[in-house]
């Protein structure tokens, strides 16, 4: 083969895999207008003459004997229909990013939520970052949208403006660790050892763009060596985000230590490439307004928030059936950490 053939099987290779995203792109928007043109007519027929479950019964017979080759037609599915044409009356003219995202992911707004400025959030953030139908789900049980972005920081005394924003937003408040399992008696090293354990959860709800870089990560200063509890990296902010744990209320003096792992940090292994270390301090509970406080006067970033161990009480009755027992609890708390259990 000629030298450059490498180069042209590169080429259309991706010509290829781009032709195909295109036409599932395409295949996909045109079944969802035809689900939402078929849902309207539901809809209006149902309004205008007051049919009622045997008309959705019987046109699923019907449609399925016609075409026996068709999926997505049962009584159930032509329900989501009608709904999915209730919940977006302008689908026509709809732009990104309802139309992109697959029927199950549709399926999943309709079911767990009623606003359609909630819908329209997690639909867009869906598609930004890439969620499967599963973890759609998880993020609007553990109501994400209500937490993005609202951890206390200084970041827009210390960050440039292009980068302030994205910063804020890919912090929140409160953090929620619905996988480990705590009682009042543990402290940050179980803590700790949990979220390791569960790391794959764990970098799920700190959000896109973070890679496990360690934990407790040696830091030597001088004769003296310190520990950083938890290490990452973020691909979208090209830093490093140093996680310090606290299983108390926050205290002003957190924030020196925290801050002296970020100069080491930004001295021993950060890249002339890099941008400065970021601090994500998570306390059980803070007075904001104390924290507020405290970060003035701060010239690296850093931002102060909550974590929580359990979300039961603001859960739907079916996904709070599945955390763990009592007995769960006390089982796994039985557990070396060190050893660990397999990620799920």
């Amino acid at each position: 083969m000629p030298d450059w053939y490498p180069e042209l099987l590169a080429s259309v290779a991706s010509q290829v895999r781009s032709g195909r995203s295109r036409a599932i792109s395409a295949a996909n928007r045109e079944m969802l207008l035809s689900y939402w043109v078929i849902g309207s007519e539901l809809a209006k027929r149902e309004s205008a003459q007051g049919w009622g479950s045997k008309v959705v019964t019987r046109l699923s017979a019907d449609v399925r004997s016609a075409f026996p080759e068709a999926r997505g037609f049962s009584p159930r599915n032509l329900r989501y229909m009608k709904s999915f044409a209730e919940a977006w009356p302008d689908f026509p003219m709809l732009q990104q990013p309802v139309a992109t995202l697959p029927w199950g992911h549709n399926v999943t707004l309709l079911d767990k939520l009623e606003d359609s400025g909630a819908r329209r959030w997690y639909a867009a953030a869906a598609v930004e970052n890439g969620w499967s139908r599963n973890v759609l789900a998880h993020h609007i049980e553990t109501k994400l949208s209500e937490r993005s972005g609202k951890a206390i920081t200084n970041f827009k005394a210390t960050l440039p403006p292009s980068d302030s924003d994205l910063a804020q937003q890919s912090f929140k408040d409160p953090y929620v660790f619905d996988f480990v399992a705590m009682t009042g008696k543990r402290n940050e090293r179980d803590l700790e050892g949990q979220l390791v354990v569960h790391v794959e959860r764990f970098l799920l709800e700190l959000g896109q763009g973070f890679a496990f870089v360690g934990r407790q990560v040696r830091l030597t200063i001088g004769a003296d060596e310190f520990f950083a509890d938890l290490l990452f990296y973020n691909f979208k902010l090209r830093c490093f985000v140093v996680v310090e744990l606290k299983a108390t209320a926050f205290k002003p003096e957190y924030l020196g230590q925290i801050n002296m792992y970020m100069s080491a940090v930004d001295d021993l292994l950060g890249h002339t490439d890099d941008e400065p270390t970021i601090g994500l301090l998570l306390c059980k509970t803070k007075n904001n307004v104390v924290a507020e406080y405290s970060l003035r006067g701060f010239s690296k970033p850093i931002g102060i928030a909550e974590w929580e161990s359990g979300i039961v009480a603001s859960l739907p009755q079916e996904f709070a059936a599945t955390l763990p027992s009592i007995s769960e609890i006390e089982a796994e708390l039985s557990q070396d950490f060190s050893q660990g259990d397999p990620v799920d």
